[in-house]
């Protein structure tokens, strides 16, 4: 039997799920094709249980330094198990609370995998999804007048590294780990692998992060790489750049496992008890039936799109990491909201990627939105600076959490805002005030004018604001 919808999306994530709801508070009769668990990788496997597990080895950190804060603490240990069941138990939560909206916006929900049908007796154009049910009954076929693929990605490897869950792990497999090792090498010094390298160290594993570029996070803002390279050193990381891995070399010994890099042409050798190889991640579009359309993809496999997320074919979107871009869940969520309102006949306003908020959750934290000193350079705009450190703010003192600062980035001719860069403690909590001040074109005078309360991280800031015309009080 056929079932006939408004909307079918592939794919149940934080972009695909975002979308089904918005579809159903437009009226919409909208199914989600879901082969795993509704809310995709940041719900159980990404964003929600890695920052569990960064909360608990901050809380771990923070507890070994108690006494800088008068409070004294003896036998301070490590259950590693009730960690992990803090995890679950607020995916769990989460995951309900995602099956309750699925629920009320009366979306329904087919667990297979789906793929999509050339012109067939059901439809001249194609888009017919055949559903393969997980639960193994007759596959389940679903007609919708317009599709959006939400299929998301997963982590990429290194040709020749063979990834066995185990001894060579990949950030999927690292979130379930029962135990912790001693020690890990890291490949890849991207956001992911810089996330699990503090955590771990946190926890007091002894970590190494190899990465190919001469910097971490190569994307990042130089005074902000400079400062983060620092402050995970000072935690004891060892931070290996310009280095290239030689997978060839991999091998296990003794419950050790054992890779080879190449820097500045000699070689040297890691081991540890694992790896983690952190090296990207790439697309969800095989198999799910794209050659049955007229659907083109980049040569990395992401699937291009229009600036309404319009595939060639024009009843067919996509959205979130499955088209490349910002692999961001909160970029999917909105791109699948401007999907479903155009789809319903409205005229979405365009994404701003310059717009986009893009946070660090390590300790320290970093988070940006807009350009970076040099990019602003290198797109002709003559530039001034404003920088204000967190050490001259009485909050962050009283944290106990002092290090790193506040950066804005400020076009000379306009005045207007071009970036905002910080490094510090909660600073991803922070940004969004920065992304509000980018929507809005606001001014360095603007943002030092608004009123920030005392005592608050905030006050960095309106500081920095001041700082790009000399202004800053405190400072």
């Amino acid at each position: 039997m056929a079932y006939e919808y408004d909307l079918v999306i592939l794919g149940g994530g934080t972009g695909g799920y975002v979308a089904a709801i918005r579809s159903a508070q437009l009226g919409l009769k909208t199914a989600i094709v879901e082969n795993e668990k509704i809310g995709g990788t940041c719900l159980h496997k990404g964003c929600i249980p890695s920052k569990a597990l960064l909360r608990s080895a901050e809380v771990f950190s923070l507890t070994k330094k108690s006494e800088e804060f008068g409070v004294f603490t003896t036998g301070i240990e490590l259950n590693f198990k009730k960690v992990q069941e803090r995890k679950t138990g607020i995916i769990e939560q989460l995951y309900k609370g995602v099956q309750y909206l699925m629920k009320q916006g009366k979306i329904d929900i087919y667990h297979g995998f789906g793929r999509i049908l050339g012109p067939s007796i059901f439809s001249p154009m194609p888009g017919t999804i055949s559903v393969e049910m997980a639960n193994g009954s007759e596959n389940e076929m679903l007609i919708p007048k317009n599709i959006i693929i939400a299929t998301g990605s997963r982590p990429s490897s290194l040709p020749g590294i063979e990834i066995d869950g185990n001894y060579v792990m990949t950030s999927d497999d690292a979130i379930e780990m029962e135990k912790l090792p001693q020690s890990i090498t890291i490949i890849g010094g991207g956001v992911i692998g810089i996330e699990w390298a503090s955590m771990l160290a946190d926890f007091g594993v002894n970590v190494t992060v190899i990465e190919y570029a001469d910097q971490i996070i190569p994307n990042e803002d130089e005074d902000i790489i400079k400062e983060l390279t620092r402050l995970l050193r000072k935690k004891g990381i060892n931070i290996v750049t310009n280095a290239k891995v030689l997978s060839e070399s991999i091998e296990i010994k003794e419950k050790q496992v054992q890779i080879n890099a190449e820097i500045k042409g000699q070689i040297q050798t890691f081991l540890a008890e694992k790896i983690l190889v952190s090296v990207g991640r790439k697309p969800n579009s095989d198999n799910i039936g794209l050659q049955n359309t007229e659907i083109e993809m980049n040569t990395n496999g992401a699937i291009k799109v229009n600036s309404t997320f319009q595939t060639k074919e024009s009843h067919i979107y996509a959205i979130g990491d499955v088209i490349g871009g910002l692999q961001l869940a909160h970029v999917a969520s909105h791109e699948g909201i401007k999907a479903v309102e155009h789809i319903a006949g409205f005229n979405p306003v365009s994404m701003v990627y310059e717009n986009v908020p893009k946070c660090i959750y390590s300790s320290p934290e970093v988070a940006s939105v807009g350009f970076t000193e040099k990019e602003a350079m290198e797109k002709g705009f003559k530039v001034k600076i404003g920088k204000f450190p967190f050490k001259a703010v009485g909050k962050a003192l009283v944290v106990g959490d002092a290090e790193g600062f506040v950066k804005i980035v400020a076009d000379e001719k306009t005045n207007d805002i071009l970036g905002i860069q910080m490094i510090g403690p909660h600073v991803t909590d922070l940004i969004s005030e920065a992304g509000l001040a980018r929507v809005l074109d606001a001014t360095p005078w603007e943002v030092g004018n608004t009123i920030h309360p005392h005592p608050t991280l905030s006050e960095a800031i309106g500081e920095a604001a001041l700082a790009v015309d000399g202004l800053s009080i405190h400072i």
